[in-house]
């Protein structure tokens, strides 16, 4: 019978690993939180846009009913806008954009509809890309959201 050396103590498994792979897996970590962290911003610039638009006016209580948050996390996440110089406020009026804000809210939208148009080319119900568009339009690069402009532009056709 042989016995185990139990001279060497594996490293206990709630130690992080400090090699390449796990500065690399920290980084895309990293990169996950900041890009949701815009498309929450993102979420919200177009829904103040939207509402601005048909309205006239973006309260919080409407912001919060659109994106099926409570009033307090909408009203936290709208200072976080008026922070990073996309929205500012007024007394007893509501929330609005400034120009940063409206072209994010800009951009957001055409990323949307190209989304939407190639799901729609593919052959997915208008609903469900609608929905799937949501979040693919908040993490789709610029690189592969230029190649689906450029599957539309040439017909919805793969390249020979």
């Amino acid at each position: 019978m042989t016995t185990a050396d139990t001279s060497a103590e594996p490293d206990p498994p709630d130690l992080p690993d400090h090699g390449l792979e796990g500065a690399d897996e920290a980084a895309r970590h990293a990169s996950a939180r900041t890009a949701r962290a815009a498309a929450l911003a993102e979420d919200y610039v177009e829904i103040i846009a939207d509402l601005l638009e048909r309205d006239a006016e973006a309260r919080p209580t409407d912001i919060a009913r659109r994106l099926g948050v409570t009033h307090a996390t909408a009203i936290k996440t709208i200072g976080r806008l008026k922070r990073d110089g996309l929205a500012h406020s007024k007394p007893y009026r509501g929330v609005f954009l400034t120009d940063a804000g409206h072209e994010l809210a800009r951009r957001v939208r055409a990323r949307h509809q190209t989304v939407v148009a190639f799901l729609a080319a593919l052959g997915v119900p208008a609903d469900i890309a609608e929905s799937d568009a949501e979040g693919i339009e908040h993490h789709v690069s610029d690189a592969t959201l230029a190649a689906f402009e450029r599957f539309l532009a040439e017909g919805g056709k793969a390249p020979e």
